[in-house]
This record gives C-alpha cells, structure tokens and sequence, in this order.
C-alpha cells in the first residue's frame, strides 16, 4: 500500500507532462508561476530578516490543482504498470489509485514488484515514497486490514456460507473521528445564539454528505453511533441556551424530540430509497 508525496514532485518533469495536456501558452505560464511563487520562512532570531526561496520541486499544500496536477504526473506510472512489461501482467497486479495515493493488489508480493514500484517513482519519476504509508499488508479472514479514502478493508468468514471469504470495508476509525470533530464544531457553546432549526439544517446537510459517502459496504455501526453522538451534542447544546436548563417535552422519548426538531437519522436505506437529497 504506497503513497507519494506531493512535494516531491520536480517541476522540471511536471511541467512537460503538462504541456502533453495544455497548449495554451498563458495557461502554461499561470501553473509555472503558481508553481514556483516564493516561499517565505520566518527569521530564526529576533530581529533577523525572513529567509525566501523558490522551490523547485512540489506543489503547494492544499493548492486547488495540486491533485489534478498529480494526476497529470502519475498518468504515466499507470501507464508502465500496465505496459506489456508491467506488474499488471507478469505478477497480475491491479493498481487502485486516487492522486497520489495507491494500492497495489497481488496475490504474490514479491521482491521484484516492490523493487518495481520503487524504482520507477524515485528512480524514472523522482518522486520519494511516504514511508509512514507504505507498507505490505497480508489480508485473511485471520486479520490484516488497510485504510483507503477513509474505509477500512479487511476479509472475513461468511456467516451463511462456510468456506467463503467475503470483503467487508466499513467508516474508518480516523473517518468517525473526522465526523465527530465536524459535528462537534456544528454544536459547539459559541453556537448557542443561533437558532436550532439553523443549526438542525447544517447538521443535516453534513450528514446527508457524509452518510452517502459511507453507504458502500457495512456502515451500520458507524451510523449509530455518529446519530447517537449528535444527538447528544444537540441535547448539550440546548442545556446550555438557558440558567434554567432544558427538559424533553412529557410523553416523548428522545429519539422522537430530535425527530420533531427535524433532524435526520442515519441508516443505509435512506440512500437507497433517495430520502436524503
């Protein structure tokens, strides 16, 4: 499971790669100078003068065509994977892609593939691989799982079926996190003047975003507890609105009060039946 790194990527082989996509002269000249605006470094000491320099290879971080860019430059690794010569035929390899993040899937991890991969992006592409991403992994019903565009894949055991392996990809750890912090953010105390139908519809909004993403697979358990931790967010968040605190409504239980209020439950069948627009 590789990745790169954007910042490595040399300007002297990008900018070719773009010119194979883009005739425009101007255009051209735009990337070239966005590409290489200064970069400027505060002073070490008090009272020193700023260091600024112009890189030479990279892109700039959470640049708008920083994928685009990479996808420009990778094109050609896709192609010499699946060249007549590649892993794609003599180890029946499969790349999986998305910008500069990749797995590579093979039933033989063998010394020759990895010594391919690394050869043709730092050696033929310059590029330096992210260790802290690249590693192997040996996926059994056992154990073994990897992270990927925020899933999580692993094998298991079919239930109804014995000997048959089945693929689960579920919500990521670090994707619950990344929900829970949104959904902290949209509750939080400095929220509390703002009206709750407000605040019910970016929660909504969020949701619907984030549970379609998530609808591939088995996100069961993710929903519940992404539904049970807003809705104690929002609970939190009206006790605070007021010294003389707040109460549900007598005869209704909490999951109906939240109903009411207009806010939407997560569950795979809402995706599937278009209720969530």
């Amino acid at each position: 499971m590789p990745g790169t790194k954007n910042n490595s990527i040399p300007h002297d082989k990008l900018l070719p790669c773009v010119r194979m996509r883009v005739a425009d002269r101007q255009v051209l000249k735009l990337i070239r100078m966005w590409l290489e605006v200064p970069v400027v470094e505060m002073a070490k000491k008090k009272g020193g003068k700023p260091q600024w320099s112009r890189p030479l290879q990279g892109t700039p971080q959470g640049g708008v065509c920083s994928p685009l860019l990479a996808n420009l430059y990778l094109h050609w690794f896709d192609v010499a994977f699946h060249r007549p010569n590649g892993p794609a035929h003599w180890a029946n390899a499969r790349l999986v892609r998305y910008a500069d993040d990749f797995v590579v899937l093979a039933r033989y991890q063998g010394k020759e593939l990895h010594r391919f991969i690394q050869d043709k992006l730092e050696n033929w592409m310059g590029l330096k691989l992210n260790l802290e991403k690249t590693r192997t992994i040996t996926l059994s019903p056992h154990g073994g799982s990897f992270d990927f565009l925020g899933y999580t894949f692993r094998l298991y055991e079919s239930r109804f079926y014995k000997g048959y392996v089945c693929q689960h990809l579920a919500p990521s750890t670090k994707a619950l996190k990344r929900g829970f912090a949104r959904i902290r953010e949209l509750t939080g105390s400095e929220r509390r003047h703002q009206p709750v139908d407000y605040i019910i519809g970016q929660i909504n909004t969020f949701l619907c975003g984030w549970g379609r993403y998530f609808s591939l697979g088995f996100p069961s358990k993710a929903y519940e507890k992404i539904n049970f931790y807003t809705g104690e967010r929002i609970l939190n968040n009206l006790r605070r609105r007021s010294q003389r605190g707040f109460n549900i409504p007598r005869g209704m239980n909490t999951n109906e009060y939240l109903k009411q209020l207009g806010l939407i439950r997560l569950r795979k069948e809402m995706f599937r039946e278009r209720a969530c627009q």
